[in-house]
């Protein structure tokens, strides 16, 4: 059996659209734990509308985001295999029942199958798109680049879980890009090449929360260490979002040190000398320059 989780808070607008395509999957042998983060609009109620006996709800009574609800879900799962759902996201009717078949054909060292999705936003993309190299195998380094997987659409064996942990509460962005990180030291994974979600890009979304991402960042960086300072590339490259990221809140002393810190890293990379030089005209000459010229591309 397969534990579909999904943490949720105030989606009550999307909420049904998540819910009824993980309900609707032609692969039927999974139970859905859906845990409320504390919503304080009518989320519980359009979930209490919904019947259907595979559905578990378990409610926060504060709010600890993410990461905490998932791990919830995770310590009441009682399936084999875990699989993830945004509260905004939708999944195509046979997305568990192909990531299910290739998964029990893997041998036991392979813990995450995940697929391609189709991003929809002001666009319709489809990531990861062609020119993106297929990652899969023990892909820690190339993932050190990046997160290319996601959680709705992985499915992952319980052992993972148990070898790893389960999420960073601590973190309130990418988190599932830090667990992905642990679970590929001990084990492969593998890729379908084909979209089986749908990600809607909204105007809440973690994704746009640049304190979240800038306390991600450094995390990383300093869990991984040993491993990024091998390529002086990367690590500036890493040096150099964190400087951004802080920079962008208002953060600028502890900015422009990380600026400086890319550049010393990397003296000849003409983006990080241009960018130490915007740290001192002030935040907004900075933002405005970096944005327009599209500086960097934050993983997501």
């Amino acid at each position: 059996m397969v534990s579909v989780i999904l943490p949720t808070f105030n989606r009550a607008k999307e909420i049904n659209r998540s819910v009824y395509s993980i309900l609707n999957q032609t692969y039927k042998d999974f139970e859905l734990i859906i845990v409320d983060d504390c919503s304080t609009d009518c989320t519980q109620e359009i979930i209490n509308e919904i019947r259907d006996s595979r559905i578990k709800y378990i409610r926060h009574e504060t709010n600890k985001g993410a990461a905490a609800a998932r791990n919830t879900g995770i310590k009441a799962a009682q399936g084999n295999l875990i699989a993830f759902q945004d509260s905004d996201d939708e999944w195509i009717p046979e997305k568990l029942a192909k990531q299910v078949r290739v998964i029990s054909a893997m041998p036991e060292n392979v813990g995450v199958v995940y697929s391609g999705f189709w991003k929809l936003g002001k666009q319709k993309k489809y990531i990861p798109s062609k020119n993106i190299t297929i990652k899969e195998g023990m892909i820690y380094n190339q993932l050190l680049h990046g997160n290319f997987v996601g959680m709705p659409v992985s499915i992952i064996r319980r052992e993972c879980f148990d070898t790893v942990g389960g999420f960073n509460e601590h973190l309130r962005a990418l988190e599932d890009w830090e667990l992905f990180l642990r679970i590929s030291t001990h084990f492969k994974f593998k890729y379908i090449d084909e979209p089986l979600v749908l990600s809607y890009e909204t105007d809440n979304s973690v994704s746009a929360n640049v304190v979240a991402h800038a306390v991600a960042y450094e995390y990383i960086l300093n869990n991984n260490y040993s491993t990024i300072s091998k390529d002086r590339e990367l690590l500036a490259q890493y040096l150099y979002v964190i400087g951004k990221l802080n920079f962008q809140v208002g953060n600028q002393k502890k900015g422009r040190q990380y600026l400086v810190e890319a550049r010393k890293t990397c003296p000849l990379n003409v983006k990080y000398n241009i960018a130490v030089l915007l740290s001192f005209l002030g935040k907004d000459v900075f933002n405005s320059v970096i944005k327009l010229k599209r500086f960097v591309n934050i993983h997501k």
